[in-house]
């Protein structure tokens, strides 16, 4: 049987489900095939489970910490067969809007198997061929395993296999201390596991700002996660005890063992060659549009290699699909990427850090850092580990913000807005903002900016003197 289409998608996880979406919307005969499950590692081993768990395990946390607020402290019992069945619960809530049936009453029609090229134009799916007009690639990615000796010959978890737990394990080691490794540390620190995070440089989240590092570090430490900075994971094996690994100078001993060390795209077993498209083993090649070298196939998401994120590759798949359906050509890669880690406080950053805008722009870089303690609904909160740090021009233009506190998450999205319409910092000081919020921080934050410029040399001079004169 063969089908001719006017766009097919391979993959059903954020970015395929996006371009589905939009395609169906302008009008588009569109097939998404899967070869697993629709909703990809969002829905099923990603943002959903991972930020479900977390739910629970500050929940946990607070019952511990209840006396912090005039409330009994209770150690929490933690069944986490129970808090499983709970995660898997809120993963059917999504998926139910994902689903093949749901998918198809939307005018979609999807294929569920793995796909492979025959040629430029003609896709396999088992016994069906589906040829089409574009393509576009949005198969994501997968567990990294790094060359750990022993690796092999052990039983250990990633991020995929960890949602299959049914017990909490009393010693769990965790390898990587990216935003995987750092969301789990937590939250199974909280849910009663005793955690060793094993950090291969000297701080946590390295592509972060190195004081959101600190902050996150010291309440990683507070919270009782045993913290090994600069030990690279090199040996690994099973004893009767546990899990041994050696990791710098030490022997460390767990009940499982954790592999968060990133993520590798999907871009084997496509027969990419039968189709004419330069890739390699770390992402499929795509100019500024998404384009592959082939014009009429595109990639978007993980599987080209960039930056990983569910909104970022959401937005890319938007962008190919519009640049192979309408006229022209937009823009599919973007250097302002925004990202939130969702620990306690949460971590969130757009734009240049610090050291990146000073080794572009020199001394005419200026830094605003407001702690979260100032914050009055912070401290409402008991909540006041964070601060707000914001980069700018001496004239106020914006280069980039960190975001570090409970709601950072949020907090971050005025400062997007505001880098990508080119608004100086003091254009936010003049907004109203609602009292008591976390956002305070951002008003009170660009507030101090925009009186140190109108305070500072001559300008400050004549306000001060007409000050004066108003006496």
């Amino acid at each position: 049987m063969n089908k001719t289409y006017d766009l097919v998608i391979i993959g059903g996880g954020s970015a395929g489900l996006t371009a589905a979406g939009f395609a169906v919307q302008l009008g588009a005969r569109v097939a998404l095939v899967e070869k697993h499950r629709i909703g990809g590692d969002c829905t099923w081993t990603g943002c959903v489970p991972s930020k479900t768990l977390l739910k629970a395990a500050k929940v946990a946390h607070q019952m511990r910490q209840a006396n912090h607020y005039g409330l009994p402290s209770v150690e929490p019992q933690v069944d986490l067969k129970a808090v499983m069945a709970h995660v898997r619960e809120v993963i059917a809530k999504v998926y139910r809007h994902e689903t093949p049936d749901a998918l198809r009453a939307d005018g979609i029609e999807v294929f569920m198997g793995a796909a492979g090229f025959l040629d430029p134009h003609t896709l396999a799916v088992g016994e069906t061929t589906l040829t089409a007009r574009h393509f576009l690639i949005a198969t994501g990615a997968h567990p990294y395993t790094p060359p750990i000796d022993g690796l092999d010959k052990v039983n250990y978890l990633t991020y995929e296999s960890i949602w299959n737990l049914d017990a909490l394990p009393k010693r769990l080691l965790i390898v990587g201390a990216g935003p995987i490794g750092c969301e789990m540390a937590q939250a199974f620190q909280r849910l009663g596991a005793q955690v060793t995070l094993v950090v291969s440089r000297d701080r946590l989240l390295p592509r972060d700002d190195p004081a959101a590092s600190g902050v996150l570090g010291q309440v990683f430490a507070a919270e009782g996660i045993d913290l090994r900075y600069q030990a690279r994971a090199e040996r690994v094996w099973q004893g009767g005890d546990g899990i041994h690994l050696m990791a710098g100078n030490d022997e460390l001993v767990g009940d499982a063992l954790l592999i968060a060390a990133g993520r590798r795209p999907n871009v084997n077993g496509l027969n990419l060659e039968n189709a004419g498209v330069v890739y390699s083993d770390l992402s499929i090649r795509v100019d500024d549009n998404l384009r592959a070298n082939q014009r009429h196939i595109y990639a978007a998401g993980d599987c080209t290699g960039g930056p990983q994120f569910t909104h970022y590759a959401g937005w890319q798949a938007f962008m190919a699909t519009r640049n192979a359906l309408l006229p022209g050509a937009s823009r599919g890669v973007s250097d302002q990427i925004p990202w939130t880690t969702f620990t306690d406080p949460e971590v969130a950053h757009i734009g240049l850090t610090e050291e990146q805008a000073q080794v572009r722009f020199g001394d005419d870089v200026m830094i605003c850092e407001w702690p979260m303690a100032r914050v009055d609904r912070a401290l409402t909160e008991g909540d006041t580990a964070g601060f707000i740090k914001l980069v700018h021009k001496k004239n106020g233009q914006l280069l980039g913000a960190t975001v570090v506190a409970g709601r950072a998450g949020e907090m971050i999205h005025e400062w997007i807005v505001a880098l990508n319409q080119g608004l100086k910092v003091g254009d936010l000081s003049g907004a109203i903002h609602v009292y008591p919020t976390y956002s305070t921080a951002s008003m009170q934050a660009a507030a101090a900016i925009r009186v140190e410029q109108m305070l500072s040399g001559t300008s400050g001079r004549i306000i001060r003197g007409l000050a004066r004169l108003m006496r």
